[in-house]
């Protein structure tokens, strides 16, 4: 019946949520190395073989915990328009201010930062999984903007780095310093506008 296979999805997604929800706290409070996946099943008040049977490994698991904190962000590029800049710009510039002013990202930069001593994989896995997808999005976006004729872009990678730089030097490196750094909406926005409005000043075609 369409009704039981609509529950059981919602169940599985549910069990999921709550097993990355687990893991990204015992990762983050008792390290990578020394968090068991019998651990993080107990946390998530779920079943071993439930566990298992998505994550069997705790590689995989924090592959997810990537994957799902930077999933929103993939894929925008092919609905902007590149021969309208400004508006791709921001698009892509707001979409990357809102995924890493998440609680959620922030406590991922963390672990990573917090566990690079001991399992320094993880940055690498963080940066190819989850960074490195969106900053291709945006590079693809520059460009293709490049190719339309709308944006004078020799190196698209340098002008990615230089504009999401702009954003997460506001957004999210001063959250790893200060706990309370909590930011207005209007303040990010300001932010992003700044970012994409100097981008065009050093990109535009004139």
């Amino acid at each position: 019946m369409p009704g039981t296979s609509s529950f059981h999805q919602r169940v599985a997604a549910d069990k999921r949520a709550a097993i990355l929800a687990a893991a990204a706290t015992l990762f983050g409070t008792q390290g990578f190395a020394r968090t068991s996946l019998a651990q993080v099943a107990a946390a998530a008040q779920v079943s071993r073989a439930t566990l298992f049977k998505q994550f069997p490994t705790k590689d995989a698991l924090f592959d997810a915990i990537v994957e799902e904190v930077w999933a929103p962000g993939v894929r925008l590029t092919a609905r902007l328009d590149p021969t309208d800049p400004g508006r791709g710009l921001r698009e892509l510039g707001t979409a990357y201010a809102d995924l890493i002013g998440r609680p959620r990202t922030a406590g991922l930069v963390r672990l990573v930062i917090a566990q690079a001593p001991a399992s320094p994989e993880l940055g690498r896995r963080q940066f190819d999984l989850g960074k490195m997808p969106f900053f291709e999005e945006v590079r693809r976006y520059l460009q293709a903007a490049a190719e339309a004729g709308s944006l004078d872009v020799e190196d698209a990678t340098t002008a990615a780095t230089q504009l999401l730089g702009m954003i997460s030097n506001f957004v999210l490196w001063p959250r790893m310093l200060l706990p309370d750094w909590d930011p207005a909406p209007s303040e990010v926005a300001h932010a992003v506008e700044e970012a994409v409005l100097t981008a065009l000043a050093r990109y535009g075609r004139r």
